[in-house]
């Protein structure tokens, strides 16, 4: 509840202690000037005051928890029963303690809740009444029985406004706080597919530029070194040799250690298996999973990191865009490569608005990724008939 409504709710309840102690002090001394118990009314509202102090200690400021059972039996009923029954016994010595009903009424429901408050504001109306209705047909008892179900009605409606903007309210912090909560994980996702991304980039420079470069150098250096005549000196070609072969072992280590964290200590299906149950997990009621067709085999590194990378895209779309229920993705084994196809059952897209030359950054990325790597990318969607993109990567790396 925010804190305009809980300033609203606590100026309410001090509303009702300056009530309840005015109303009391006018019911013992209306009851003195009529003579009718006079020490008795003042004990019994000095009672009163006595009990509601007691019980309004405890009393919460604000309409927290907002549930229609939240009073308890010990001691807010019974803190309750022990004022109706002071205030009955003042109503019998007093008609002036009618007043005291109305101040009664909202306690009850502020206390009780929406539905045994109901209860408890119904009670306390038809013991106010009950004195109007054996006098008889008065204007004064018409007066007496109008009052107190025009007070009640007042008290009901009151405190229920009050505990549907509590409610409300409640609703829209707790959106709030999800909505904080999924900005936070979108953008440490998207900070991790930044990094990784770059990871990737970087293995991917040196495994074509440096690596490719050591691994020619060494092949000359060979030839080079079987094409010398016999008693030449070839110790400077075979130092850099090794030298060459030194480097491209460091190139090499350089882009296992840059190799997607996914990919690092398990198979590619375990990887993309892991992928779909996270994605599962981000979208309460989504089924998704990963099937396998031919028999897995080693991929190079780029292929299997660009697969990784493009189901994580997609699967990112089909929760973030999607609303689907289902989704697939399907590994294709082949002899020339390897085929990924990622299936959902969501909204769909018109052609153009999201497709990899009319937007959506996710899909250009994927297109641009295995383009670099010669493969094809394919995207299919309509409104309402969901999504399938599908990437056909080559095995072998020019």
């Amino acid at each position: 509840m925010d804190s305009g409504l809980r300033t609203a709710t606590r100026w309410l309840l001090r509303g009702l202690d300056v009530l309840f102690v005015g109303l009391v002090l006018f019911v013992a001394v209306s009851g003195g000037q009529a003579g009718r118990g006079a020490w008795v009314t003042a004990l019994l509202g000095a009672a009163f005051l006595i009990a509601y102090a007691l019980g309004r200690v405890g009393l919460r400021d604000d309409l927290v928890p907002l549930d229609a059972t939240r009073a308890r039996s010990w001691p807010d009923a019974v803190w309750l029963a022990v004022l109706g029954c002071l205030w009955i016994g003042l109503m019998w010595l007093t008609p002036s303690a009618l007043w005291v009903a109305f101040p009664l009424m909202f306690l009850t429901m502020h206390v009780l809740g929406p539905r045994w408050g109901v209860v408890g504001v119904a009670c306390v109306t038809a013991v106010a009444v009950a004195p109007a209705i054996v006098r008889g047909h008065t204007w004064g008892a018409v007066g007496g029985v109008l009052g107190p179900i025009v007070g009640a009605a007042v008290a009901v409606a009151v405190v229920l406004g009050l505990e549907a903007l509590a409610r409300e309210s409640h609703e829209k912090q707790q959106l709030v706080d999800e909505l904080s909560a999924a900005r936070s994980v979108l953008a440490e996702a998207e900070r991790e597919r930044a990094v990784l991304g770059e990871r990737e980039r970087l293995a991917r420079e040196i495994h074509d530029t440096l690596a490719q470069g050591f691994s020619g150098i060494e092949l000359l250096l060979r030839a080079a070194r079987a094409q010398m005549p016999d008693g030449a000196p070839a110790a400077l070609v075979d130092q850099a040799a090794q030298t060459a072969r030194d480097n491209l072992t460091e190139a090499r280590r350089f882009v296992r250690a840059l190799t997607p964290a996914s990919l690092a200590d398990d198979t590619l299906v375990a990887a993309l298996r892991r992928e779909a149950d996270r994605a599962a997990a981000r979208q309460p009621g989504l089924e998704a999973r990963v099937d396998v067709v031919g028999e897995p085999q080693a991929l190079p590194m780029p292929v299997e990191a660009a697969c990784l990378r493009l189901v994580q895209s997609a699967l990112g779309n089909v929760v973030q865009h999607a609303g689907a229920s289902h989704a697939t993705v399907t590994l294709r084994f082949e002899e020339a490569g390897v085929t990924v196809e990622v299936n959902d059952d969501g909204r769909g897209f018109v052609d153009g608005e999201q497709s990899p030359s009319g937007g959506g950054f996710g899909l250009r990325g994927m297109r641009s990724r295995v383009s670099q790597l010669g493969g094809t990318l394919a995207v299919e969607s309509a409104p309402g008939k969901g999504t399938r993109v599908t990437a056909a990567l080559p095995k072998e790396q020019g």
